[in-house]
């Protein structure tokens, strides 16, 4: 007994020194300790339960999908309240020129804050950001509309900017079909020349709105892993067209992809403040995993960085108008969120549910942001 004592000390004071390579639980203590040595309590005052708060300040924290529209300075209170490393930033799409428009505007926010934005073009950006104590933002779009009919203009926006690229939104445009079309028809020629562009150039290849044969002609056709940004698990959320299936999930994780788990409450679940709760969303992350693996699964908001309430949803301006741009098939709910992922610290609330549920420090880590980190190493050109 004496000597397993030595042994948590030893190990206690190591994690002192290398707090980050410390991947020790309670579970994993408690298994050097003789099985009738007795209770937990047994141990002592060492106390050997993570900090969580701890580990999660020390993390790359990363969200696959801010909307980031309307910044401002409670934007940035927000962000600092966050603990983010980083996030991608939806820019309003629309045409090219919009589109240029719009990326030239966030470049001018990143460009007029350098002692709190990083523009990140690459999983080092995240690095830095985290070392230096600001925020990595990654520039892209969810629709393909900016790019036309023409080739060309993915190179123009490439140099604008963009790093990442939804193939489509619910509609179809020209390069497929989205996820409430009528039709389900994948990816036109076109749109397999543009993936085939995005590949070269090192824009990420984005299918989270897609229908679902876009979708899995996206993963087919990419030579570079694919993202699902900002997306649901079909098995725990039945027939809703945004979520992904079990066969799509694997495919993409076969392919080194990722998929951020959305925080938008009813695309969790039917039930609202009854039966979908933060515990429901960190269900979505443990199917993901199964299917997926560990390696490829993130987390993402789909909403600004103060979460919904804070930046002013109210029923007649957020639910009420999606009744209409929205099929039925979307099954809009109002209150749309989840309370404890309407906050800027919701991701410290999700490391928590993991730690809870036996998910390792390094498990926990790359959920939080190292897969996005580990993604962005092999699709984002140096």
């Amino acid at each position: 007994m004496n000597k397993n004592r030595r042994n948590i000390a030893k190990m206690l004071s190591l994690g002192a020194v290398f707090p980050s390579q410390m991947a020790y639980s309670f579970s994993s203590i408690m298994e050097s300790i003789p099985k009738n040595v007795g209770k937990p309590q047994d141990i002592g005052s060492v106390n050997p339960l993570r900090n969580i708060e701890e580990l999660y300040k020390k993390a790359i924290v990363v969200d696959g999908l801010i909307i980031s529209r309307n910044w401002n300075e409670d934007s940035f209170k927000a962000l600092a309240e966050s603990g983010y490393t980083g996030f991608n930033a939806s820019v309003d799409s629309g045409n090219l020129e919009k589109g240029l428009r719009n990326l030239n505007e966030w470049q001018t926010i990143i460009k007029e804050n350098p002692d709190r934005l990083i523009l990140a073009t690459s999983a080092d950006d995240y690095n830095r950001a985290k070392k230096e104590g600001k925020v990595a933002v990654m520039l892209g779009f969810q629709n393909s509309t900016m790019v036309g009919r023409s080739i060309k203009n993915l190179d123009t926006l490439y140099d604008a900017g963009m790093r990442w690229m939804q193939l489509t939104y619910n509609e179809r445009n020209y390069l497929g079909d989205g996820s409430t079309e009528r039709t389900n028809c994948g990816l036109s020629d076109f749109g397999i020349e543009v993936v085939e562009r995005m590949n070269e150039l090192g824009i990420i290849v984005d299918l989270s709105h897609c229908g679902k044969e876009t979708t899995n002609d996206g993963i087919a056709y990419s030579k570079a892993p694919v993202s699902i940004n900002h997306s649901m698990c079909e098995a725990l959320h039945k027939n809703h067209p945004r979520a992904k299936t079990d066969e799509q999930i694997k495919a993409m994780a076969d392919k080194g992809g990722i998929i951020g788990i959305i925080c938008l409450g009813y695309m969790i679940g039917p039930n609202l403040g009854t039966d979908t709760t933060l515990e429901t969303y960190v269900d979505h992350i443990d199917h993901a995993v199964k299917i997926g693996g560990i390696d490829h699964v993130g987390l993402a908001s789909d909403f600004a960085i103060q979460g919904l309430e804070a930046s002013g949803a109210t029923r007649e301006n957020w639910y009420v108008p999606r009744l209409t741009r929205f099929k039925p098939s979307y099954k809009v709910q109002w209150p749309p969120w989840i309370p404890e992922l309407d906050k800027p610290d919701r991701y410290l609330q999700v490391a928590k549910v993991l730690d809870k549920r036996g998910y390792s420090t390094g498990d926990i880590e790359k959920i939080l942001g190292l897969n996005w980190l580990r993604f962005y190493k092999e699709t984002l050109k140096p």
